[in-house]
C-alpha cells in the first residue's frame, strides 16, 4: 500500500520557521518532521511514499535526492574530483516526489496525484503530526469497515489544566490533561480509490468538502487512537515536540 503525505502547504501559522523552509522540513531532533513521519510508517512496513509538493517543493527535493551523502561519512579526492561515500543504514524507500502546484487546495492535491496510485487503496496523511499509531492494525481495521476512507480519531492534548470542581473547591488538578470530549481528525487515513469521484478540482478542500460529504453518505470509518498524538501548527508546539525528543524517549519514536 503506497503512502501519500500532504507536504505543499504554505504552513502560515508556524511563519516563524516556514518563511524559510517549506513546514516539512521544520526540525525535530536534527530531522525534519517529514523524515519522522516517514520512519513511522517503515516502522510497519509502508515503504512507497508518495510526496505531493507545492510550496518551497525544490528544498524538500534537494534534501533527498542528497539524502544518502548528507547522513553518510565520505572521502573526497580534490585533486581528480573522485567522491568516495562510506555506507551507513540506507533506508529502503521509494519515494515519488510530485509537484502538485503552488494554490492547490488539500484535496485537489490528492486528485492529482491519481496516475502515480493506481486503482488500489492506499494511505493518507499529512506532513506535520506525528503519533504512535499501530499502522498495520490501522489497515486492518480499514479493511474489515469496508468503507471508502477510514480517519483515525484523536483527542489532543489540553493547552491548560484541567480542574474537577465540587462546589467552590478544586478537587482535582490535572496538569494539561487529554481533553475529556471531542475527536477530532488526526490524520492517519486509509482510503479507497473512490475518494477520488468526491474531487472535482483543485480548489477542492480534502477536510470541509470531501470527507465532510464522505461521513454524509456513511462511507466515513473512525479509528480511535487514545495513545500520543501531537501536530505542529505553530511554534510552541514544535518547541514541545522538540523538548520530547531532546528528553530521549519521544512517544512517537516506534522504531528502533
Amino acid at each position: 500500500m503506497k503512502v501519500v503525505i500532504l507536504a505543499g502547504g504554505l504552513g502560515t501559522r508556524l511563519s516563524e520557521e516556514t518563511e524559510a523552509h517549506p513546514k516539512a522540513m521544520v526540525e525535530i531532533g536534527g530531522r525534519p518532521i517529514l523524515w519522522h513521519i516517514l520512519k513511522h510508517y517503515a516502522h510497519f512496513g509502508f515503504n512507497e511514499f508518495v510526496i505531493a509538493l507545492g510550496y518551497k517543493a525544490d528544498e524538500i527535493k534537494r534534501y533527498f535526492l542528497h539524502y544518502h551523502a548528507l547522513s553518510s561519512s565520505m572521502t573526497i579526492q580534490l585533486g581528480s574530483g573522485q567522491v568516495r561515500v562510506h555506507d551507513q543504514d540506507r533506508e529502503d524507500w521509494t519515494l515519488h516526489l510530485v509537484d502538485t502546484g503552488l494554490p492547490t487546495n488539500t484535496g485537489g492535491r490528492v486528485r492529482r496525484l491519481q496516475s502515480w496510485l493506481g486503482n488500489e487503496p492506499f494511505m493518507l496523511t499529512y506532513c506535520d503530526g506525528v503519533a504512535d499509531v499501530d499502522l498495520r492494525e490501522l489497515a486492518a481495521f480499514h479493511a474489515r469497515r469496508g468503507k471508502t476512507v477510514t480517519i483515525t480519531a484523536v483527542r489532543p492534548p489540553s493547552r491548560f489544566g484541567g480542574l474537577v470542581l465540587e462546589g467552590d473547591m478544586v478537587k482535582d488538578f490535572t496538569e494539561k490533561p487529554q481533553i475529556g470530549e471531542g475527536w477530532i481528525n488526526g490524520g492517519f487515513m486509509v482510503c479507497e480509490p473512490g475518494l477520488l469521484r468526491y474531487c472535482e478540482g483543485d480548489d477542492v478542500s480534502l477536510e470541509t468538502h470531501m470527507l465532510e460529504r464522505l461521513a454524509a453518505d456513511g462511507q466515513l470509518a473512525a479509528f480511535r487512537h487514545e495513545r500520543f498524538w501531537q501536530c505542529m501548527d505553530t511554534l510552541r508546539e514544535r518547541r514541545l515536540l522538540q523538548s520530547l525528543w531532546d528528553g530521549g524517549a519521544p512517544p512517537w519514536k516506534v522504531w528502533s
